[in-house]
Order: C-alpha cells, then sequence, then structure tokens
C-alpha cells in the first residue's frame, strides 16, 4: 500500500475498505458495462453504517464529522469503487442537519439514517445560468399552504435511486432583492410524491455510469413544511452542503489518484520489457512519482478543509483549493498511470480506462477548475472579478 499523506481513523479505512473489496473490481466493471445502479453496494455500505456518517447518533447516525465522511469516500475509490453512486447523501446531509427543523429532522433522519430513505439527489443547476446559481429561473411561488414551483433543471444525479432531494428555488424575483444571493429557498421534495405530478425527469446518458437527468416543474405543488430553514435564505444554507460537496469530491479524487499511483507502481515493477521493469526507466518512473507528490498535497488541503468545516469555521476557500488540487492530480496520476499500461491501458479487464473516465468528471464537476480559480483570484487573492 502508497502511504497516504496521513494515517487517521485505521478502523474506518480498514473496514470500509474491506467492504469494497468483498465486491471486487469485477463487481464494478461489470455494473460500468452494464450502465447499471451498484444497489447492492450502496445497500451493504447502508447496512454497516457509513452512509449515516454524518446523522447524529440521536437519530440512529454514526455522529461523525465531514473529515471521517471524506475518509470513507476517499477509501472506496481507492479500493477500486466509485463513490459517485453514493456520495449526495454525504454533502446533502449537512443542509437538513443544520438549517432543518427540529420536526424535519425527527420525521427524515431516523429512517435516512436505516437506510428506508435515501436523500442522493441536489437541484441546483439549471441549463440556461450553469454555475451562476443567483440567476437561475426556477420559481417556487407561495400560495396558501404550498409553494407551486415552475422551471427546469440538469445535470441532477439519483433521482432515479433517491426517495428526497435538494432543491434550490426562487421565491422572490431577482428585481425585487436587494442583493442577487437573497429570494433563494430550500425545499426537500419527495420525490415519489412528485414525479407525474408536476416534475419530469429525463436520463442523460454520458460518458461515465453515473446517472443524471433533465428535470422539468410544471405546477409542482408541495406543501409549505416542505420548506428548510427560512423563506428567502436559502443561498446560504447552500453553501455548508456545496462546501461539503468540495471536500468530498477532493477525497474522492484523492482516492483514485492513489489507486492510479498503486497500478502504476505495481505494473510497472512487474511488466518487462528489454529485459528490465519498465518501472526503472526515469521516463515511467518520474511521472509516477511527480503525481504522488501532488496527490499527497491535495490530501493535506483536503484535511484542513474539513477540519474548518467541522469547527463551523468558514472554509470555502480551503474547500475549494482541495477540489482542484485534488482533481488536477488525481487526472496527473490517471495519465500516468494509463501510460504506464501501455496497450493494456485501453482494456477493460484492467480497471484503468473506467477509473480514468470517472476521474475525468471532476475536472468539470461540479464545479469547474476554472471557476475555482476565478473564485481563488477574486476572493482570496483580492484581484478584479473576472467576468
Amino acid at each position: 500500500m502508497i502511504p497516504a499523506a496521513r494515517n487517521d481513523f485505521p478502523e474506518i479505512r480498514d473496514a470500509v475498505r474491506a467492504l469494497v473489496r468483498e465486491f471486487g473490481d469485477s463487481y464494478f466493471r461489470e455494473v460500468d458495462d452494464q450502465r447499471a445502479y451498484p444497489e447492492a453496494f450502496v445497500e451493504a455500505l447502508t447496512k454497516a453504517g457509513w452512509m449515516a456518517a454524518l446523522i447524529p447518533e440521536s437519530y440512529g447516525g454514526a455522529g461523525l464529522g465531514l473529515t471521517e465522511a471524506s475518509i470513507i469516500m476517499e477509501e472506496i475509490n481507492r479500493a477500486g469503487g466509485n463513490s459517485g453512486a453514493c456520495h449526495g447523501q454525504m454533502y446533502n446531509m449537512n443542509t437538513l442537519l443544520r438549517h432543518g427543523s427540529d420536526e424535519q429532522k425527527q420525521r427524515f433522519l431516523p429512517e435516512i439514517a436505516s437506510g428506508a430513505l435515501r436523500l442522493q439527489s441536489m437541484a441546483v443547476t439549471e441549463p440556461t445560468t450553469g454555475t451562476n446559481t443567483t440567476e437561475l429561473k426556477t420559481r417556487a411561488e407561495r400560495r396558501g399552504d404550498k409553494y407551486v414551483v415552475n422551471g427546469q433543471k440538469v445535470w441532477i444525479s439519483r433521482i432515479q435511486h433517491s426517495d428526497l432531494m435538494i432543491l434550490l428555488a426562487r421565491t422572490t424575483p431577482l428585481e425585487e432583492v436587494k442583493k442577487k444571493a437573497d429570494g433563494l429557498s430550500i425545499f426537500l421534495v419527495d420525490l415519489q410524491a412528485a414525479i407525474g405530478k408536476g416534475m419530469e425527469v429525463r436520463p442523460i446518458r454520458n460518458m461515465v455510469n453515473h446517472e443524471t437527468n433533465e428535470v422539468f416543474f410544471d405546477d409542482l405543488e408541495l406543501p409549505a413544511e416542505s420548506l428548510i430553514g427560512e423563506e428567502g435564505k436559502g443561498f446560504r444554507y447552500l453553501l455548508d452542503g456545496l462546501n461539503a460537496e468540495r471536500a468530498l469530491i477532493a477525497a474522492e479524487c484523492i482516492g483514485d489518484g492513489y489507486w492510479f499511483v498503486e497500478r502504476a507502481v505495481q505494473y510497472g515493477s512487474e511488466r518487462i520489457v528489454f529485459d528490465r521493469p519498465i518501472a526503472k526507466n526515469q521516463g515511467v518512473q518520474f511521472p509516477i512519482a511527480q503525481a504522488y507528490m501532488e496527490v499527497r498535497a491535495a490530501d493535506l488541503m483536503r484535511y484542513e478543509a474539513c477540519r474548518l468545516f467541522d469547527a463551523h469555521q468558514p472554509c470555502g476557500a480551503e474547500a475549494n483549493m482541495a477540489k482542484h488540487l485534488a482533481a488536477e492530480s488525481s487526472w496527473k496520476a490517471a495519465n500516468a498511470c494509463l501510460q504506464t499500461h501501455g496497450g493494456f491501458g485501453f482494456a477493460a479487464d484492467y480497471d484503468v480506462e473506467r477509473k480514468f473516465r470517472e476521474t475525468r468528471l471532476y475536472q468539470v464537476a461540479p464545479i469547474s477548475s476554472n471557476l475555482i480559480l476565478s473564485f481563488v483570484g477574486e476572493h482570496v487573492l483580492g484581484m478584479p472579478r473576472s467576468f
């Protein structure tokens, strides 16, 4: 095992790694080949309690922090799995945990912890506004004891394998608010009650075996009690979920990065060409070593982002930097691994091409590298806004 930056919580690491390896590379390969959802794997994670990591013990969860949750996601990817099928429940949980009412938490958290309900999906992105969230067009209009939702979302993941969804919609028109971030509200949507009754879901086939969808709202009625927190403050609430998302995605990329390095080291050390292992050649060895160093550096930034989040301190800069550095380093490790394997890197049985596709996603989603660079340039370094 290639050494990581730190070896915190070895019990969690060993247990998650062992669970993932019970399924093995062939399981994830077959799921990917069939474009299926890893139902058995997600169910096993749930039964083992890992999907309830962030839920307080008083609601039936493990009561762990984001640091531990990130280790769970890291180890899934490091052992050859793909956390993209289940990571939504981790970061979506923070919006409900930190801003939901006592009644909402009492109603939903125990069932989420037990696996009776899944909270896997978050609907924020729209086709015309992308990550320009304050300009989103989806409206939720209060009518008596209901909100009526109209609009469209895109790239909304895991709806088909979730029971609940976090929805961000504008409740006060943009022209009527003082700040663009005002007037947005968050709702907890019961998907079984919504789909086919004002909510339509259309799957989007994509490069990775990642269930994602277009969503259309046409006079969808939501009960007023589905509102999370106060009306109009949803954007601020959302940031807790987004910062957690950035840190968890960073952890997944770090897991991928270590996986690629380990596979490259193993193959390069065993593959004999011209009577010598190919990893003896600096042209093979150095890119792997470079990738490993960058993965370890990103790993440290992940820990810092999680530390701040768990301490309820501002962590937007650290979470975004962790995600960017981890995505960049995992992609560099992926390329080094594929190059080391040569033609065999393209063979499905080696799993390199599957993981290669999976980690490439994080250059683009859930936020692109360019937007993170812009955020750091403007909000951390104080340079003029670039757009």
